[in-house]
């Protein structure tokens, strides 16, 4: 009888387990991408702030000047309103975007660890969404310097961030996973995640309120689990408006599924790479 590959058997929780004996190895990987992310620069990580405010100097001005975009939830809605709805939804798509773009090369891009059998691979994803991570944690900390300066404070609404973040990580996670085993295989992945990366910046209500999408495409908007996540985040740090709880539900359950299937997805092609790589 053919034996299945212990990879291929191997859950969330077993992959817990994994990632918690292996934290000190997980931390290093982790600093190890930030590092290469900023090497040979002169201002280093002063980019992570320095890029996300230029991209939002640029399309609050398209977008909230020359097209004059509200999202028509504060009475009175000004400039700063918009920029600050705007810093808070690129700030939650740049964290996807970084993993969309990136992790089809985590695994292509470190060949000696592959064909180490004690090695456990399934790392490396987790490290990308690390760095990832920690640049997502800055620029969501200059937003909240924006709403205590300029916006309308923070209200208890902040409470519910960690139960919208939370997701938005896990989602992080199963896309880590899913795309770093598809690029083992599939090298056009790559690519095709550039276009997709972009159609997402358009499809997640960044620059437009969920109210204007249209009721022939919104049901195909609304099956992206990011759009939920900034429209919720918004809510609860700039709007202090009432949760939804269907969207909640809705980002969890396709943050549990999301996680699971990419770490499945991962482990069931795990055995294949030294093949291919």
């Amino acid at each position: 009888m053919e034996r299945t590959p212990a990879g291929s058997r191997a859950g969330l929780g077993a992959g817990l387990a994994t990632f918690i004996r292996h934290r000190h190895l997980l931390w290093q990987f982790t600093a190890r991408n930030v590092s290469i992310r900023h090497r040979g620069s002169h201002l280093g990580v002063f980019w992570t702030v320095l890029n996300p405010l230029l991209l939002l100097g640029l399309y609050t001005f398209v977008f909230g000047v020359i097209f004059g975009g509200k999202f028509g939830v504060l009475e009175n809605e000004s400039s700063l309103d918009y920029a600050l709805g705007l810093f808070l939804g690129l700030s939650m798509y740049n964290l996807i975007s970084e993993i969309l773009n990136g992790s089809t090369q985590t695994i292509l891009g470190n060949p000696n660890f592959v064909k180490k059998v004690v090695f456990p691979l399934e790392i490396l994803p987790v490290a990308a969404v690390g760095a990832a991570l920690y640049h997502f944690l800055i620029t969501l900390l200059l937003c909240f310097l924006g709403i205590l300066l300029f916006g309308n404070g923070v209200g208890l609404g902040i409470f519910w961030l960690p139960l919208i973040l939370l997701p938005l990580i896990l989602i992080a996670l199963g896309l880590a996973w899913f795309l770093a085993a598809l690029g083992v295989f599939f090298r056009d992945t790559a690519q095709v995640m550039q276009f997709l990366s972009q159609a997402l910046l358009y499809a997640s209500a960044i620059f437009y309120p969920m109210s204007k999408i249209p009721d022939s495409m919104a049901w195909f908007l609304n099956a992206n689990p990011l759009i939920h996540a900034i429209e919720l985040a918004r809510r609860s740090l700039l709007w202090h408006t009432p949760i939804d709880f269907a969207s909640l539900a809705f980002l969890l359950a396709s943050a549990i599924f999301g996680a699971w299937f990419g770490y499945l997805v991962f482990m069931r092609l795990k055995p294949g790479f030294a093949d291919v790589v």
